[in-house]
């Protein structure tokens, strides 16, 4: 029998990895804590409890953490159009530091000196739950089985794992018919691992329910105007999604769980916002992932639309460059980081003049911008007219394009000399 430890909280989903780790860790002499947040998986949550009871867990807790996810992660994402290398839109990344956030909580609460996790040693959540839980409590200890020789090397792969629960009745979701690892969140489903290592393999695990040829056609309002603060509140107020709108059956949803749920729902009829796609991990390797993004890519899209709508040309390429950086620190794990505490309250100013409404359409895997307005808006329809000339000169363009040619000129003719010079 293994000498005690003390008491450690593990965060848990009820998977494979997690519940083989919870016996496991008793095994170790821990007591153990479950901890499960809700962040909008679909999931048997009491189900799960009493799983991990029947495992052998200390206490259970379950968070429902939805509605924070959303507000203090979600929104300040969607404010900086956060996009890692130009296609993921980040919805694990988001999630480990919300989760984090509970692990803390429950580790000071209950008194205990270690937090452990089943992330894998070669993955990017490692990272993310680590930096989290040391920012947020630096005396905390981090266990993590999956970089522990005495585990991997008893575990060298999924195969060992489920002759593990097998031979302590640990019920478990995965079979080698289903040989991928799926994570759930409000943000996203991501499919990975197993035979969807090999990227030329056809990830079959969800086809996207496309809709029809006709009358599937969903118009949606979506309002950018003031809202609940994120986590790090910027001075004016935080410009998020406030409300969308059905035009063809009239249904609105307001606070912000509902109507993130209801574009979920609506988008992912449509099959919007999924991709297939190799990436970078921040631990040095590439990974393929397969990522469902319904609600997420259409407020991308929005967002994007009725900023470049309102807000100012050149803050607009600086808020471009800000939003690169904070998306690199989210995907890394930095959320709680002094920098990117700092771009929060930078994208977060940027926003002032973010108000606005946008009408657009989800269609076959594609959202599509159908209109806007602003009362903040920069557009000047007068201005911009090609039957009307307001407060504008055509010949003031002479100049312009005279100045700007100076450059050109005199580098080719330069480059006319080279060439002579050469030829000779």
């Amino acid at each position: 029998m293994a000498q005690p430890k003390g008491t450690v909280v593990l965060a848990y989903s009820g998977g494979l990895d997690t519940s083989c780790i919870l016996v496991w860790l008793k095994e170790q002499g821990y007591d153990v804590i479950a901890y499960l947040a809700n962040i909008g998986q679909k999931e048997d949550f009491e189900a799960a409890r009493k799983k991990a009871l029947a495992l052998g867990a200390k206490k259970v807790y379950i968070e429902d953490v939805s509605r924070e996810f959303v507000e203090s992660f979600i929104w300040p994402a969607v404010q900086a159009n956060a996009l890692y290398e130009d296609r993921y839109l980040l919805g694990t990344a988001l999630a480990r530091p919300c989760i984090a956030r509970g692990l803390v909580g429950i580790a000071q609460q209950e008194r205990a000196a270690y937090i452990a996790h089943g992330a894998t040693g070669k993955g990017n959540d490692q990272v993310r739950f680590e930096l989290s839980c040391y920012a947020l409590c630096p005396k905390i200890k981090v266990v993590a089985p999956w970089r522990l020789p005495e585990f991997y090397q008893r575990f060298p792969g999924r195969r060992e794992l489920m002759d593990y629960a097998k031979k302590h009745g640990i019920p478990v979701p995965v079979t080698p018919q289903t040989p991928w690892s799926m994570d759930e969140n409000l943000m996203h489903i991501s499919y990975e691992a197993g035979i969807l290592e090999n990227p030329k393999v056809i990830n079959r695990s969800r086809q996207p329910r496309v809709g029809g040829v006709s009358g599937c056609v969903c118009s949606l309002i979506g309002n950018f105007t003031a809202g609940p603060p994120g986590e790090v509140p910027p001075p004016p107020p935080a410009r998020v999604p406030v409300k969308v709108t059905n035009t063809g059956d009239g249904a609105t949803r307001s606070s912000a769980l509902e109507l993130f749920v209801y574009l979920n729902d609506i988008a992912g009829k449509h099959g919007v916002g999924r991709i297939d796609i190799v990436e970078n991990r921040f631990v040095g390797m590439k990974s393929r992932g397969i990522y469902e993004t319904p609600a997420g890519t259409i407020l991308y899209h929005a967002h994007l639309d009725i900023e470049a709508f309102t807000m100012d040309r050149e803050v607009r390429k600086i808020k471009q460059g800000l939003s690169l950086k904070f998306s690199e620190l989210v995907y890394n794990g930095f959320w709680h980081s002094p920098e990117c505490e700092f771009l929060r309250e930078c994208i977060g100013r940027s926003q002032e003049s973010v108000v606005g409404t946008v009408r657009l359409s989800v269609f076959k895997g594609h959202v599509y911008i159908l209109g806007r307005e602003s009362p903040r808006s920069l557009y000047n329809e007068e201005l911009v007219s090609m039957n009307v000339q307001g407060d504008y000169e055509p010949a003031d363009a002479t100049g312009f394009i005279n100045i700007n040619s100076l450059r050109l000129k005199e580098y080719h003719r330069l480059q006319s000399k080279v060439t002579v010079k050469q030829d000779e």
